[in-house]
């Protein structure tokens, strides 16, 4: 049996409910943290580097990913280092055979910054970071793609931030925090705007045939603002926002309002170093592709979905509402079959 959009309807519902270089400067938005990461309530349960990772700890310590993440935690890291520090994590198993030009190449910035950098996380230079990646987080370098044309290569990127993710989520808990959450808030304001407004829409569209209320928040100016308030006013607890690159001010802002409402705030983001982690209790983040003139955001999307399968635990009566929806879709003849 299926619901639209080709969804199967959920399975199981007795179970226990409990890369390469950013495009210049352009991709740090104004206004950001020099936190290198996430808040979150729950450090047991945050993840690593999901080629992208996110928030606080490695939820896989072995993948090399994850180790890099650990290594950046604690340290309060400018808009340049948060830069250098994202390029590591997305290309961490070539890091350790990388010149600093290299990386300063990768990362789009001086040669000089990744040496700061490397001090900065108390290594005496680059050469002594490097030589610790090499004992602490051993890797064979990536495959070699200079056989691809664009297009292949594009696709490439994204299986690999695909694999990423799929690393992260070994470590369910986040997630299924996540998902708990949204389960909660009753209505459940969902925010996307610009780039992120299709990843809002879609997971909109399918929340709202198992959840109660969802507000879809995916359009700018003065209103959401206004939208929030009333959600809050109508009971809500917590937003779920998509946050991808370029990030606009107004999301942060819109996140900061939010959280003065006393909203908690679930950002599903292109990394730990978004400046949306700052104004986030809870960053979840899956990479995005930058080989092509637009971003490509496969990983996002999934993770989304994700989130949907983590949310329908979280309501007992999911499958009784996609059950309901079904019929009436075959009464209406809604779909061809």
């Amino acid at each position: 049996m299926s619901v639209d959009g080709n969804t199967s309807v959920k399975r199981g519902m007795d179970r226990d409910m409990g890369t390469g270089p950013d495009n210049g400067d352009a991709r740090e938005a104004n206004g950001t943290s020099e936190a290198s990461g996430a808040r979150t309530d729950d450090r047991s349960g945050s993840e690593g580097e999901g080629g992208g990772g996110g928030g606080k700890g490695a939820g896989v310590p072995d993948a090399p990913a994850g180790r890099l993440q650990a290594l950046f935690e604690g340290h309060r890291l400018t808009p340049t280092q948060r830069r250098i520090a994202h390029s590591m994590v997305r290309r961490a198993a070539d890091v350790p055979f990388l010149s600093s030009v290299e990386l300063a190449e990768l990362a789009g910035v001086s040669q000089p910054s990744v040496t700061r950098f490397a001090v900065a996380l108390g290594f005496d230079g680059y050469p002594a970071l490097r030589k610790h990646l090499r004992e602490v987080a051993p890797a064979e370098p990536a495959p070699d793609t200079g056989a691809y044309n664009e297009y292949q290569q594009a696709v490439e990127a994204e299986i690999e931030n695909l694999r990423h993710l799929a690393s992260v989520l070994a470590d369910p808990r986040p997630v299924e925090r996540a998902g708990r959450l949204l389960a909660a808030s009753r209505p459940l304001p969902v925010l996307g705007l610009r780039a992120a407004a299709s990843q809002a829409y879609g997971f909109a569209y399918f929340a709202a045939k198992v959840h109660p209320d969802v507000r879809l928040l995916h359009e700018g100016g003065t209103m959401v603002h206004d939208r929030i308030d009333a959600a809050v006013r109508a009971g809500a607890s917590t937003l779920l926002c998509f946050a991808l690159p370029r990030h606009p001010r107004e999301v942060v802002d819109t996140l900061a309002h939010a959280k003065e409402a006393g909203l908690t705030v679930v950002t599903v983001a292109d990394s730990a170093f978004a400046p949306v982690a700052k104004v986030s209790d809870l960053l979840l983040p899956a990479a995005v592709g930058t080989g092509l003139a637009f971003d490509t955001a496969c990983a996002p999307m999934l993770l989304g979905r994700v989130l949907l399968e983590a949310m329908c635990d979280g309501l007992p009566d999911a499958q009784a509402r996609l059950e309901e929806f079904d019929a009436r879709a075959a009464a209406r003849g809604l779909f061809v079959e």
